[in-house]
């Protein structure tokens, strides 16, 4: 589960231009408002590529997320974050111009264990300011860009966004399948059957450059795709998520995700993903997944340092923060920044935190 959704149902709010009161909003950023005229996330579905990393009309949300854990020739780490929403504020087919009812909304943010920046950009849909086009893919919203080198392949592109004070341009390459999260793609987020569509590159190996506050940096790493759509993703009374990436140096790859909730324990799961490309769903019962630290970060305390345990694969480690300041101090603020991984397994990873 990725994501900052809360400024996109900002965002419906600011845009929209309809003159009504916004509902009142339910579960963390309105997420669990229900969505019976939008498609619902069910069970079977079969994906299809090139298609799926398309838009999906008749939901209500999708993303198109990206980060990377990079490090310089003097071994300096950065971490790099390019995303694009989609938001719908109609189930009906888009009308063409501003009649269009699709937001979007981007995210870009670096961030070096002293320095962490953060950016925005929305557009309405239908003026061509943002999209998602195929053959060649190709993501963008103003001049930031997530494209494909031609064709339908999906598996050497560019990645680039600026700032004033931050700029990347990473090259984007992998020769591994696309990973289905949860059951063959269908991913719950709650015990009362809340889901998305969801898939995977975790494979990417990126190169490329990073520039912050000036000072340019030649950097390489491993960098993660994230793609998923639904129409209602949380319940009512979840009220925030902690997502983890984590590439270990072994070759394999993990994803965790904690749903929380007002009242009882997280909605637990993530998926054990082989070097060979092949994912394992993992279950509440397998996963240890404890905060062991906090930061005072914008005001208030977050779980920085976390202890990650899954004994069936022989996984026991501690995750730190490259930046504890890593607070995206956006129009809806969130956390999202590297982490460090030690213990049972080397590598490096990413953590995002919503509704603290």
């Amino acid at each position: 589960m990725r994501i900052d959704l809360a400024a996109v149902v900002l965002v419906l709010s600011l845009l929209a231009g309809c003159g009504e009161p916004a509902p009142e909003q339910k579960g963390f950023a309105g997420l669990g408002n229900q969505a019976q005229a939008f498609t619902p996330v069910v069970p079977g579905r079969v994906f299809s590529f090139p298609a799926d990393h398309g838009p999906h009309e008749g939901f209500r949300i999708e993303w198109w997320y990206v980060t990377a854990n990079l490090k310089d020739g003097q071994g300096n780490e950065f971490g790099v974050q390019w995303t694009l929403f989609r938001s719908a504020l109609s189930a009906a087919a888009p009308q063409p111009g501003w009649a269009n009812q699709t937001l979007w909304l981007g995210h870009a943010a670096v961030t070096s264990a002293g320095v962490h920046h953060a950016a925005e950009r929305y557009a309405r849909g239908g003026t061509g300011q943002a999209g998602v086009r195929l053959a060649p893919f190709e993501a963008w919203i103003d001049e930031w860009r997530f494209a494909g080198q031609a064709g339908n392949a999906f598996n050497d592109l560019q990645l680039s966004a600026q700032d004033k004070s931050f700029s990347y341009r990473l090259h984007l390459t992998t020769d591994r399948p696309l990973v289905l999260q949860g059951d063959h793609g269908y991913s719950r987020k709650s015990e009362q059957g809340q889901a998305s569509y969801y898939y995977s590159q975790p494979f990417f190996h990126a190169d490329g450059t990073v520039q912050i506050d000036g000072q340019r940096y030649t950097v390489s790493g491993p960098a993660w795709l994230d793609r998923e759509w639904s129409s209602q993703p949380l319940t009512a009374d979840q009220t925030g998520w902690d997502w983890f990436s984590l590439h270990l140096d072994s070759g394999e790859q993990v994803m965790l995700y904690r749903m929380r909730q007002k009242d009882g324990a997280p909605y637990l799961t993530g998926t054990w993903i082989g070097a060979d490309g092949q994912p394992q769903t993992l279950s509440a019962a397998q996963i240890v997944l404890i905060p062991k630290g906090t930061a005072t970060v914008a005001g208030r305390s977050m779980p920085v340092r976390w202890s990650v345990a899954i004994p069936d694969k022989r996984l026991d480690l501690t995750l730190d923060a490259l930046n504890p300041n890593a607070w995206m101090n956006l129009r809806i603020p969130y956390w999202e920044g590297p982490v460090r991984l030690s213990g049972s397994h080397g590598g490096q990873g990413y953590l995002e935190m919503t509704g603290y």
